[in-house]
């Protein structure tokens, strides 16, 4: 999906990397299209190690090396090694999609059981609880989350939606800046903070 969304971007200077050696070197390179074609390569075949390769590129000077950074890290994380983990897993997205919760609860259950270091397992279940209205269970799972991948920003961003939902908004600021100061690429989470840093500001004053 990757390939072909940078593909569809438009012409392409420079042709993508021919192994990982050349991914590498290329990460640092001066063209911004040999850069992401480099992003590319290590998103549809590197692995979690590789996850700070893609981290630092989302500080890349370019929007468009940025983007395929932010997309390639989703990548990685959706891959657990295991071709029956990641079919159980398209199960659990088909269901979740359908807004079958409590089938897609079960189904990621399943994989924490098979995998418990799988941070995925536990995000997506995170995010169907979250889709069902159980906030508390959700922040459990996002918990697990970020104990397995401190940098993920996705669920950092969820912390914060959980507890924005729950009015607690000092505390959806610290985790929406805490996403952003890992991905300062996510627009929406800058306006969620801009707004509920006035909600929280009326809420003191009603404390006071």
């Amino acid at each position: 999906m990757l390939a072909f969304a940078l593909t569809a971007y438009g012409p392409v200077a420079f042709p993508a990397p021919a192994d990982r050696a050349a991914a590498l070197a290329d990460l640092e390179h001066e063209q911004t299209e040999r850069r992401a074609e480099a992003v590319v390569w290590i998103a549809n075949y590197g692995s979690m190690d590789d996850q700070p390769l893609l981290l630092k590129r989302l500080l890349d000077e370019s929007p468009f090396v940025r983007g395929f950074a932010e997309q390639g890290l989703w990548l990685l994380w959706s891959r657990s090694g295991d071709p029956e983990i990641d079919r159980i897993m398209a199960r659990g997205v088909d269901e979740m999609q359908a807004a079958r919760y409590r089938e897609a609860v079960a189904t990621f259950s399943e994989v924490i059981r098979r995998r418990p270091d799988f941070a995925e397992g536990w995000n997506k279940r995170a995010t169907v609880h979250f889709l069902a209205g159980e906030d508390r269970k959700s922040l459990a799972d996002c918990e697990q989350v970020v104990k397995r991948n401190p940098a993920h920003f996705g669920a950092l961003s969820g912390f914060g939606q959980i507890y924005h939902r729950l009015e607690q908004y000092d505390k959806a600021l610290e985790y929406w800046r805490r996403a952003l100061a890992v991905n300062p690429n996510m627009i929406g989470v800058e306006l969620n903070i801009k707004r509920t840093e006035e909600l929280a500001r009326r809420k003191r004053g009603r404390a006071i």
